[in-house]
Formats: C-alpha cells, structure tokens, sequence
C-alpha cells in the first residue's frame, strides 16, 4: 500500500494515511477492528485509529454539503405562472391506489369542487378541482414518482369561477372552530403536506396525544430550490394563520420556525414580522446547515436536541412538523375554504435558459412552465427532474405534472458517467443518514437470483431517497437506484 492514496470524485476526498502496521487494521466500511486484511467487506484497510475518525467526519461533512449554484434562481422573486388551457389532477397517487371519478365525461366543474376521490387503506382524499371549466376524461402522464398514471383533464375555461362551497370565514368564526372542526376542513379541502410527502394533513392532526411543540419545517436544505423561503416573504401574514390554526386545534403553545442558520436574512425577516404581530407563542430556531436537515428526525434533533428512537413517531415525544408551504394551505383553507389550487415551484438548473420562481397552478404541465422560461438552453440533450436534484424524480422529456407536493423543477444537460466497479471506500455508508449499508443492498441486488430474504435483512425500507449515496459514490454508481429496487423486493410477500 502506498504511503499516500488519494481519491477525488463526486465532490468526496479521501485521504489513506499509512502510518504503520503497529495499528490494527480498520475496515472503511463497517468501521470493526482487524489485526489482518481478513475483512468480510474486502475493503481497504485503514491504520491509524484517529486519523480514521477525523477522516469520517470530514467525509460526511462534505457529502452533506451539497454544491449548488443557487444565486441563478433565489435572488429572482415568484411571478404568477400563465395559467394553462388544459389542467391535470392525478387520479391515483403513490398513498392512494384506488380511486373514483365522481364527475362524467362534458360536465362543468368549478375551482375547488370535489370531483373524485382517492382511497387509501386508513383514509380518504379528496380531489378538487383547480379551475373552471369542463371535464373531459382521463389521460396519462408521469406523476411525481416518475411513473406513469391517470390524470383527470379539465379544459379550463379562464374565468376561475369558485364552486358554492368556496367561501370566507369571520376571524371569530375561526376562533370558534374546535378540532374536529378544523381536521373536517382540511379533510374536505383536500390539504396535504407540501415538502413532499403529500400525506394528508387532516389524518396527521387527527391525534390523540398531547403535542407540546410544534415545528415549522422552513428549512429547505435540497439544492436549487428557493420556493418556501420565496412563500415566507410573500404570505408571511398567511403561514403565522396557519401556525395559530394548528395551535388552536392541538392546544399547543410552543410553535418554532425551523430555518437554517446560514439563512440569516430570512431568520431577521421571519423575527421582524413576529414582532409586529405580537406573537409571543411562536419563535425562529436556526438549525445546522447541512443535507438532508429537512428530513423529520434530522430536524427535531437540530430544533428540539432529541434523538428519536427506531419505531416511534415525533407524536410519541410530544411534537408535530409541517411544512412551512403546508401552513400557507392550512390558512387558505380555513379562512377561505379554498384548496390546494396553486403552490411556489423554483424551476432552475443550468438546461433552461432563465431560471424562475413561479406561483403555477396545481395541475400545469412541466413543459408549460419550461417555456415560460424561455425553453431549453442550448442543443445539448436535457434530464428533467421533479422534485430536486437530490431527492427529485427524472421523466422523460418534460411530460410531468405540477402537483401539490412538487416545489422544484430542475432542469440540467445530460452528462454520460462511467459507472466504475465499486471500490468499498464506504463513502455511502459514511454518508446514509438512517444508517443503512447502501454498498450491500446494491450487491445484493445484483447478485442473480435476487435472495428477498437477505434483501429484507438489510431493512432498504428505511430509506429516505435523499439521494447522498449517489452523489457521494467515488465511482459514479447510481447506488439510489439499487436502494429503490430494492424497495420493492423487501416489499414483497
């Protein structure tokens, strides 16, 4: 081995220090102890117990510190997107796989009537309607998840004519209303959580535990996406509704704006407006700067310095999350019974020609807003991924939908990697923040038959689909993929 090895690619840098045999041997991927190269992983050996700790924490340091160029999309402020002539509403969704169309194929329908419904096995959802006009059938498209599925067709009319049930509340009628009340509105509403889960608000709220805190999820820590914070500026006034809404309804008054600690001009604005509103009850916390300080247990960890178990719930310790654009529909709903209509997406990337932030309507086809933005940039072929970089869905060319938990429209020239043979640095595992061992899923998967038992074993469904072990791969393994496949194995009876 030599005196120095030295590997840099995808953003990762690993230095092999050898300083001497005199140290047991240590494995770079699980980290154990051995007096010889006799490591059930194969992997390279490491000799100086130390300098291999400081190393892990230098590498994960630097797979968390995602680069992006976000200057092309955050100083530009949210325009109202063109509204289409044609909306899509998915008809299935990836929680709800059945469903039924409660309107006929030539009837009128109006912005925010209830014109299907999504079965889940717990729940219901609700599909409104984002315009007026006519109902013209189902026709498919890619949904977020990168499949494709049916789409509900409405040919808009232009005139956004609010449905009867459309209507607004008194700020007294609002503070009458109890929880069920406020759960049976978001449930008719249709409101769900817009960071991306899209998992219905009104089944979250539903809870029977006491919730002490309440965190405001303003974190957005992917890369190129700029479109809660861009919310915050604009509805601020709105969002503090929704935070009171769900204080009020779960007894709670403790409510904590969750931005990262680099974002001091959004933390100064966000304090500013507290003050003027003389809300005491609700604070800005900073939390760290790092990806993926979005995900839920990463977050009560920065916010609140707790440390979930495996198995529980945040319910279980007394907090409940949302995210911030989640609160801006909750404030829509109850003060104007209006649904998830239209939502802030950040359309950027170094494939379009003019990186914007939009306010589009729920149901806009991605090539819509790409023109908007003055098409494609240059000749180059083009990945178009929903969602972003990081945790986002690629689709074939720009045939995706604009649906509520999509905040990001990424857009970037096809570069062809060289997948080469994995080299066991560890760099994925280093990087897993559910601690999975992404090297061994993905050889797992490869080896012919597929052994579902071991599958299962390496618990895949535990992932969270941040993406870090792809971008951390030093040999460019789309290793996400494997993980995904995965997946479905263990999924499997």
């Amino acid at each position: 081995m030599p005196e120095e090895y030295l590997v840099f690619k995808g953003g990762i840098y690993m230095e092999l220090v050898n300083k001497g045999t005199e140290c047991p041997f240590l494995c770079w991927s699980c980290r154990k102890k051995f007096f010889s190269f006799d490591c059930p992983h194969n992997s390279i050996p490491f000799f100086d117990t130390i300098l291999f700790e400081k190393l892990i924490q230098t590498m994960i340091k630097k797979a968390t510190q995602i680069k992006t160029d976000g200057k092309l999309v955050s100083a530009r402020p949210a325009v109202k997107a063109e509204i289409p002539g044609t909306i899509f509403l998915a008809k299935e969704n990836a929680g709800c796989p059945k469903a039924d169309v409660l309107v006929k194929e030539g009837d009128h329908v109006n912005l925010g009537q209830t014109i299907g419904m999504r079965h889940a096995s717990g729940y219901d959802e609700p599909i409104l309607a984002t315009c007026s006009g006519t109902y013209s059938g189902l026709e498919k498209h890619y949904y977020r998840n990168g499949k494709l599925t049916n789409f509900l067709k409405i040919e808009n009319d232009g005139l956004d004519t609010y449905d009867e049930s459309v209507r607004e509340r008194s700020d007294e009628d609002i503070a009458s209303l109890s929880k069920e009340d406020i759960i049976q509105i978001l449930k008719d509403r249709s409101v769900t959580g817009l960071g991306g889960s899209s998992f219905p608000t009104y089944v979250k709220l539903d809870t029977g535990k006491n919730i002490g805190t309440i965190l405001v999820n303003a974190v957005e820590c992917e890369p190129y996406v700029c479109a809660d914070s861009l919310l915050i500026r604009d509805e601020f006034d709105s969002v503090v509704g929704g935070i009171k809404t769900v204080m009020q309804a779960l007894d709670c008054h403790d409510a904590r704006i969750c931005i990262r600690k680099k974002d001091v001009d959004l933390m100064n604005f966000c304090i500013s407006g507290l003050n003027e509103l003389g809300e005491h009850d609700i604070v800005v916390c900073p939390v760290k700067n790092f990806y993926p300080q979005g995900w839920e247990p990463a977050l009560i960890k920065s916010a609140l310095n707790l440390e979930m178990e495996e198995g529980m719930v945040p319910e279980d310790y007394g907090v409940m999350s949302f995210n911030v654009s989640t609160f801006w529909a909750i404030w829509k709903a109850v003060k104007y019974n209006l649904p998830v209509y239209e939502r802030y997406v950040s359309v950027s990337g170094d494939g379009i020609n003019t990186p914007t932030n939009f306010i589009a309507r729920v149901g806009t086809q991605a090539s819509s807003l790409i023109g908007q933005c003055g098409g494609f940039k240059g000749d180059k072929d083009k990945i178009v991924v929903l969602g972003g970089p990081m945790s986002g869905t690629s689709i074939q060319k720009d045939d995706g939908i604009i649906t509520k938990g999509v905040a990001c429209l990424y857009v970037a020239d096809s570069v062809e990697y060289k997948e080469e043979t994995c080299i066991r640095c560890g760099s994925c595992v280093m990087s897993c923040p559910v601690h999975l061992q992404p090297v061994s899923i993905m050889n797992a998967m490869k080896s012919m038959p597929v052994d579902k038992d071991k599958v299962k074993q390496l618990e895949p469904l535990k992932c969270i689909e941040c993406g870090l072990c792809t971008y951390a791969c030093t040999c460019g393994i789309n290793v996400m993929d494997y993980v995904k496949r995965a997946k479905v194995v263990a999924k499997l009876k």
